[in-house]
């Protein structure tokens, strides 16, 4: 069955609302559960947002905070370059700057297979028509990182990324939406969803809440939402970890990353190195949390003195771990449901989806207010796994 998803097109107050007087409820308070309430709000929809813990817990608040447009997945290439141009102007947007600091990304190559798949890599995204990454040989790398191991032979190079710290860029959009008319409740996990007429029901242990519309963006939960609506999502859920080092002089501005291991590194302003890069670890839904593997963390470690031989004596102070939802292809679910109306799906962002959080809630913004994006967001619909198999 293929509803008929009409767009929330009469603004506040459209149609139907529930007992709270809310035009969309939305299930989830990460980056895109609060980017949707935002840019909903701005339109004078009335958003309630639901978060089983507090806003930006797991996946939102638990990454290396990256604002990369840097080695996208070619689907999610248009999305990142215009959310990109959201956080140059977030003041302007949400009325602070969300802590993001416009320090270029890197991503080194070790060896010239490495370069060579670099090459090919901007070839194509040039004849996409985008010029965001640039290769760069071993003297402009030099110039950016002085202190990187000698043994790096180039790099792509995109200038205007950047990296914030995810808790407070997502509190920054929450107090917004907040200011905006939002309703936010933490500590009120979802627990059931069931259209009833013309109207979504979400039973939670704080009571019903009731609206016409429904986002489902409950990040590793969004899956057992989606299949209460018959929608069978293959999405899985893993920890992802992160350590931080003690506070060592200033040495490196831009985000470093690498062609052949997994890394995302950065120094703050204050000294300290945070060092990430899709750590993945084993992850618990039902208590919620991530377990910190710390001889993955070693690993990670001895990545980073590779490149930083002069971090070889520096130490680990902290180590911490949230859950994300991963996807079988690794892009996300954005997308109306196939099932059911007015529901609208955000979730399965697999390791990257902080940079994508802007953006992410004009998308579902406009899929509410017109039941279609101006981006292409065609591969991520809900159902292509189930096209897959049929």
């Amino acid at each position: 069955m293929k509803p008929n998803n009409v767009g929330l097109k009469g603004g506040p107050g459209a149609g139907s609302t529930g007992s709270a007087g809310s035009d969309v409820i939305v299930i989830g308070g990460g980056f895109h559960g609060t980017s949707s309430a935002f840019h909903l709000s701005r339109e004078g929809i009335k958003v309630t947002l639901l978060e089983a813990e507090y806003c930006a817990r797991h996946a939102s608040g638990v990454n290396a905070g990256g604002v990369r447009t840097l080695g996208r997945h070619y689907a999610e290439v248009p999305l990142a370059v215009e959310s990109l141009k959201l956080w140059h102007r977030l003041p302007e947007l949400v009325g602070e700057d969300g802590t993001f600091v416009h320090s270029g990304q890197i991503k080194v190559a070790e060896t010239e297979f490495e370069l060579e798949t670099q090459r090919q890599r901007v070839a194509q995204l040039n004849a996409m028509g985008f010029t965001h990454e640039e290769m760069i040989g071993p003297r402009h790398v030099r110039e950016l990182i002085p202190s990187i191991s000698e043994h790096v032979v180039g790099a792509i190079w995109a200038k205007d990324d950047g990296h914030a710290v995810p808790y407070r860029a997502v509190t920054a959009f929450r107090r917004a939406a907040q200011r905006q008319g939002a309703i936010f409740h933490e500590q009120t996990p979802a627990q059931k969803i069931e259209r009833i007429g013309t109207l979504w029901h979400v039973t939670t242990a704080r009571g019903t809440f009731t609206a016409p519309w429904l986002v489902n963006a409950a990040g590793a939960w969004s899956g057992d939402f989606a299949a209460q609506v018959g929608e069978d999502v293959p999405v899985h859920a893993q920890g992802l970890m992160l350590m931080i080092t003690q506070r060592v002089p200033h040495f490196v501005n831009p985000v470093v990353g690498a062609e052949g291991r997994p890394l995302s590194f950065k120094q703050f302003a204050n000294g300290t190195v945070l060092i990430g890069g899709a750590l993945k670890c084993a992850a618990d839904v039902v208590r919620r949390f991530g377990e910190v593997d710390f001889m993955r963390l070693s690993s990670s470690a001895r990545t980073v003195t590779d490149f930083f031989p002069h971090l070889s004596g520096v130490n680990i102070v902290r180590a911490w771990a949230g859950v994300e939802a991963f996807m079988p292809d690794d892009i996300p679910v954005i997308s109306l449901s196939r099932k059911a109306p007015n529901l609208v799906h955000a979730f399965g962002f697999s390791a990257h989806g902080f940079e994508l959080g802007p953006i992410g809630g004009k998308i579902v913004c406009d899929l509410v207010l017109d039941g279609k994006s101006r981006l292409p967001i065609a591969p991520f619909a809900v159902d292509r796994f189930a096209k897959e198999g049929a």
